[in-house]
Formats: structure tokens, C-alpha cells, sequence
């Protein structure tokens, strides 16, 4: 059959496009409700994206493995062709055809052959449409510094159905790619075969500003900084720019931070900055604190183990890191006690209405961020709220608490976006408009490292392990007794 048969198939497909559009247009042969056919095309449309979203995944396994066969083939009809200029003439030859640049067609190839060659479950996840192509570049990206076994258990953690996960979590191909992307990061930092300390040590000499020319009359400024520094940064700027809003402020939240950015480096402080178009300046100073929010593991604290803190906001940062912001005193430090089996924090409740500290510390670690699908933005900048409303019978627990940002705090209350039940442990799933239900997307739960010396006694981790003072029981009564952030 071979180009016929290959010419067949793309007819076939071209002829259900025509049908698929036809039905999205709303002129297909039967309507998708006859009782109302309004609501009925708006449902069928999802159901068309949906099936899109499938395909596209689809071709995209299709697209890589045909590249991937057509280097494999090129190399083997002119084998004494050297290594870079066969490189060369293959991305030539894909960039031509799918009238995309060198260096673009270059990096598609790198990443086509990572998942034809070293990462079979993703590849398989793509072809049948369970992850899109980010999705996969995710994963590639993640696992290109690993060895074999370490990209082979990376995508096992995420793709193997064998894989123990919670049974009402959003699974991989639900959750945005920008999201699967965070979440192999630290699934990374955790694993990595050489230590978050030693890479970091060699990361920080790195450290840089960088300056880009934009249109218009703009510019990027950017800087390269250790994880702490900038996530404080930024969430001080965060904290700032909304203690401006109000109802004479015509900037936006996003104008805010760069009009306190730019003020700040000139000499300034980070008080109301300048408005450029409206020629104003607010003119007050804040006194909010930057803040830091940090999980670290008792041993990891206690200089026993390399295991990561978390950051929030970021993810996974050098022990050491974690240990500074302890000994400075960092104010906005939430000294967290977690389940030592699981790594899971304990739960606080309370019957009142008015939602405590520590029980919004405690949604910071169960969510780790605003539970919307989707959403990115980080706990420290989200708001509680009741998931069933207190004057209709809802309690101030940690199972009827969401921590929305504002932007999705307010979509629920003006819109048929609901949250649905969360639990003490897991965060809200949400219901849309049209009855279609999105699972919560769910922290990456990982026991604690021990240090080796404590594998000696029974149990893995152990019960009970003491050398001299009990190790687990030391750094306990550290977090226990610790006076307050």
C-alpha cells in the first residue's frame, strides 16, 4: 500500500474534519438536544474539544516516531555521513517540511527521540491521547539530566498505573502540562543522584541580571537569584501592590508590581511607585513583610539528611537554604509538624467561624496552592473559604475549607463555579457551569528520608531508634516547643 495507503488515511481524516466542523457550526444532520438545542450545542462543542485535545495528542506520538524513523533511516542509508552534518541535513529536511526553523525543528527532534528512545510510557501516554504534547516535553525536560533508571522511574511515578495515587486525583492528563511541569521538578529535586546542596552550589555561581530590548519603548529586566531571595521579592511586591487597590487606584495588580519594581531600583522604596500614564504617584509605604513559607523535613532541619525543603511558590530548595531562614528568624517562617510515616501535615480544626493562623497554614500545606484547575497561583496570596457556607450549615474545619486566590474567590461567588467536598488531606475538586466535575489536583506525599544510622533498628522507617537521645524525638520537640512565627 505504502504513500496510497498513507494518502487514504489523510482523506478519511479530512472528511471527519469537514463532519466535526459541520457540527460545531451547529448544521449537523441532527441536533445534539432536541428539548434545547441552544444548550445542547454548547455541551457539544466541549465534547468536541475534548475529542480535538485527544487527537491532537494522537498525532503529535505520530509526528515524533515518523521524525525519529526518518533520522533512523537516513543514518542507515548514508552511514559514513558525519554525526553533526547528518544532524544538520535531518532537521533541514523536518524544519522544511513542517515549515518551522532549524533550531525549532532541532528541538523537536531531541525531543521526539528522548521519548521514542528512552521514555515508552510517555510516548504511549501521547499516542493515546491521555497527555498532550506539553504534557510530554514536561517530562522530557525533566528527565534529560537523568540517568536511564532515573527518567524511567520519573515517568513511572507519573504514568504507571501501578502506581499508588489517591483514587479521586486529577490524573496526569487533567492537570495543565505548566502543572505536570512543577510537579516532575520536585519529583526531581527529590531523586536526583547527586544532592540539591551540590547543584545549587553550582547553580549559584550563575547568578545574574539580564537585560533584553522589547517594542514600544519597553524593556525585560530579569534576574537570576537564588529561590528564597526571589520568591520573597516577589511576594513582597504581591503584598504591596495589593495594599494599593482600592477604589481610586486605576492601576492593575500586574502594573502595580512593576510600578513598585521600577521605583524600588531607581533608589525608591516600594511604596506607591509611579503611574506612568496617569502621571500619579500614591506616595504610601508599606509595612508588610516579605514572605517565606517553608516545609522542612525534621532530620533535613537537623543536618542528618540532604533531604529538599519546599518552598512554596517554588518547590524544592537546598536544606541549607531552610536552615538560613531559620537561624535569620524569618518572620513569616510556618514551622509545620507532619505526619513522620507519610510526610503529610497533621490536622488543626476549630468550631468557630473566624478561620485561625495555623489553620490557614494548614491549608497552605494540604493544597499547596489555589485549587482551581489549573490555577498557579501560590498559597501565600490565596484566601479561606468555606466550601459549604457557614449561615447554611457549614463548619470551620479543615474538610470544608478551600483556600481560593481572589480572582477564583470571586468567580465562585458570581458565577455557577462551585467547589465540591474537600477532605482533611485532599483539596476541592470544582463543578462548572455545565455539570462537568474537575478533580483537585493533589500534593506529591513522600515519607520523610531517615538518616542511615537509624535503619539499624526494627522497622523501615523504625518505630523507635534511639543513639544516646532519640534523633526523631529531639527534632520533634524542636517544632513542638519552638515560640511562634
Amino acid at each position: 500500500m505504502g504513500k496510497a495507503a498513507v494518502a487514504k488515511a489523510f482523506d478519511d481524516i479530512n472528511a471527519a474534519l469537514a463532519v466535526l466542523n459541520a457540527e460545531a457550526d451547529g448544521c449537523g444532520s441532527e441536533a445534539f438536544s432536541a428539548a434545547d438545542p441552544l444548550a445542547g450545542l454548547a455541551d457539544g462543542c466541549l465534547d468536541i474539544l475534548a475529542g480535538a485535545g485527544v487527537a491532537e495528542s494522537g498525532f503529535a506520538g505520530l509526528k515524533a516516531r515518523a521524525a525519529v524513523k526518518h533520522a533512523d533511516t537516513a543514518q542507515a542509508i548514508a552511514p559514513d555521513m558525519p554525526v553533526q552534518a547528518q544532524e544538520i541535513a535531518v532537521a533541514a529536511e523536518i524544519g522544511s517540511v513542517l515549515a518551522i526553523g532549524p533550531r525549532s525543528a532541532g528541538s523537536f527532534l531531541a525531543a521526539s527521540h528522548a521519548l521514542d528512545k528512552t521514555l515508552p510510557l510517555t510516548l504511549s501516554a501521547l499516542q493515546s491521547g491521555a497527555i498532550s504534547w506539553q504534557h510530554a516535553l514536561a517530562l522530557v525536560d525533566e528527565a534529560a539530566t537523568l540517568d536511564p533508571a532515573g527518567a524511567a522511574a520519573l515517568e513511572a511515578h507519573f504514568l504507571d498505573p501501578d502506581t499508588p495515587r489517591p483514587a479521586n486525583a486529577a490524573t496526569i492528563g487533567e492537570i495543565p502540562a505548566h502543572r505536570l511541569r512543577i510537579k516532575a521538578r520536585t519529583w526531581r529535586e527529590r531523586h536526583h543522584t547527586e544532592s540539591i546542596e551540590k547543584r545549587h552550589a553550582k547553580a549559584l555561581a550563575d547568578r545574574r541580571v539580564e537585560y533584553r530590548p522589547d517594542q514600544d519603548g519597553m524593556s525585560w529586566l530579569s534576574a537570576y537569584l537564588p529561590a528564597d531571595q526571589a520568591l520573597a521579592g516577589w511576594n513582597k511586591l504581591t503584598a504591596d501592590a495589593r495594599e494599593l487597590q482600592g477604589p481610586e487606584e486605576t492601576r492593575t495588580l500586574t502594573q502595580l508590581r512593576a510600578d513598585l519594581y521600577g521605583n524600588l531600583l531607581l533608589g525608591g522604596t516600594t511604596n506607591g511607585g509611579h503611574d506612568t500614564a496617569a502621571g500619579t504617584n500614591a506616595g504610601r509605604s508599606s509595612s508588610i513583610p516579605a514572605q517565606v513559607l517553608v516545609t522542612v523535613p525534621v532530620f533535613s532541619l537537623m543536618g542528618l539528611t540532604d533531604e529538599p525543603a519546599m518552598l512554596d511558590g517554588y518547590g524544592p530548595i537546598p536544606p541549607s537554604m531552610a536552615r538560613r531562614l531559620v537561624a535569620d528568624g524569618a518572620g513569616s517562617f510556618y514551622r509545620v509538624l507532619v505526619d513522620p510515616r507519610d510526610g503529610a501535615p497533621l490536622e488543626i480544626g476549630r468550631t468557630s467561624y473566624r478561620v485561625t493562623k495555623a489553620m490557614r497554614n494548614w491549608l497552605r500545606m494540604r493544597d499547596g496552592k489555589c485549587p482551581f484547575p489549573g490555577c498557579n497561583n501560590n498559597s501565600l496570596d490565596n484566601e479561606a473559604d468555606h466550601i459549604l457556607a457557614w449561615h447554611q450549615g457549614g463548619t470551620t474545619g479543615i474538610s470544608n475549607l478551600g483556600q481560593p486566590c481572589p480572582k477564583h474567590h470571586k468567580l465562585r461567588h458570581t458565577s455557577g463555579w462551585t467547589p465540591t467536598q474537600a477532605t482533611t488531606t485532599e483539596p476541592p475538586g470544582w463543578t462548572s457551569p455545565t455539570g462537568r466535575h474537575y478533580k483537585a489536583e493533589h500534593h506529591d506525599w513522600e515519607p520523610p528520608h531517615w538518616p542511615h544510622q537509624l535503619y539499624k533498628a526494627s522497622g523501615d522507617p523504625p518505630d523507635f531508634a534511639y543513639i544516646g537521645l532519640s534523633v526523631g524525638e529531639e527534632g520533634l520537640a524542636r517544632f513542638l516547643h519552638a515560640p511562634p512565627a
